[in-house]
């Protein structure tokens, strides 16, 4: 009968019935439907309101779960439970950028020397279909489908954000040390350097897309290499926004007094995230950029 009662430390959390898992699913349908109609030149009233939908979802939500941490209703089992459902989430975003990383190696690797006639096969496609082309990288497809560009260089935009990163990956770590060791002011400025240095790459990034299409004709539609440039840095940028987003958030609650020196899973959560982002940027500098 004793090991029947439990106290209130060792009961594993179970909320209440909540509505945002539905809207969630709701709203992921209608960004994915809009965004499907979009692509395929229909309006984009749809994708619009399923970004809507999202917002919603993550700030409703999460503000939720920030509200039940704050009413000290999760234990150790809850934050435990926190910690592997981020390990998992950070796994899936590596396979995420792993497959369009993989991509980018076959299209260099494989189809473009293959269309070039460096095998037995390409051979006879080259000959019947484009006698004419060259394997070479950066590529804008046979018969220069791809319109003329040039390519982008790394040491200059790209090895300056670069340097951007890797020194906001050393200040979220200074900032982690302030958070263990209860330096409140190093915690703080620690990450706030970092939400600068993160908008900062942004705007760079901004202004290279801009470089990139009105200066050196680089699009969308120049071919893989485009194609593949955009589609990394592209979704590399969108995260480096989220993980923007995620530690402003944590500044303003770290301000709020929400953490201590035990207790201060969210912080390490967005500081994980930030250290992923780091690498994946060293894997896109060396792949798009340098080779």
């Amino acid at each position: 009968m004793s090991h029947a009662i439990e106290s209130a430390s060792d009961r594993y959390y179970v909320p209440h019935q909540s509505y945002w898992p539905i809207i969630a699913s709701i709203g992921l349908f209608v960004l994915m439907l809009g965004g499907a109609t979009w692509l395929n030149g229909g309006g984009d009233t749809l994708f619009w309101i399923g970004v809507a939908l999202m917002l919603t979802t993550m700030f409703g939500w999460f503000g939720t779960v920030v509200r039940e941490s704050e009413k000290g209703l999760y234990n150790a089992q809850m934050d435990r439970s926190f910690r592997w459902g981020m390990v998992w989430f950070i796994f899936s975003e590596v396979m995420f950028f792993a497959a369009f990383f993989g991509a980018l190696f076959y299209a260099r690797s494989y189809a473009v020397p293959w269309l070039g006639g460096e095998t037995g096969h390409g051979t006879l496609t080259q000959s019947l279909l484009w006698p004419k082309y060259e394997a070479a990288w950066p590529t804008n497809g046979p018969d220069a489908i791809g319109g003329f560009f040039a390519p982008m260089h790394p040491w200059g935009l790209p090895a300056i954000n670069t340097l951007i990163l890797l020194s906001s990956g050393a200040t979220i770590t200074w900032a982690h040390w302030g958070m263990v060791e209860g330096q409140r002011a190093q915690l703080i400025k620690g990450l706030a350097a970092t939400v600068v240095l993160g908008v900062l790459f942004l705007s760079l990034q901004v202004y290279e897309y801009r470089h990139a299409y009105q200066d050196l004709h680089l699009t969308l539609g120049s071919g893989i290499y485009g194609s593949t440039f955009y589609l990394l840095t592209g979704f590399h940028g969108l995260h480096v926004t989220i993980g923007a987003v995620m530690l402003t958030v944590i500044l303003l609650r770290t301000l709020a007094g929400h953490f201590t020196t035990h207790r201060h899973f969210a912080f390490e959560a967005a500081a994980w995230y930030w250290h992923f982002v780091d690498v994946v940027w060293l894997g896109l500098f060396v792949f798009v950029y340098w080779l």
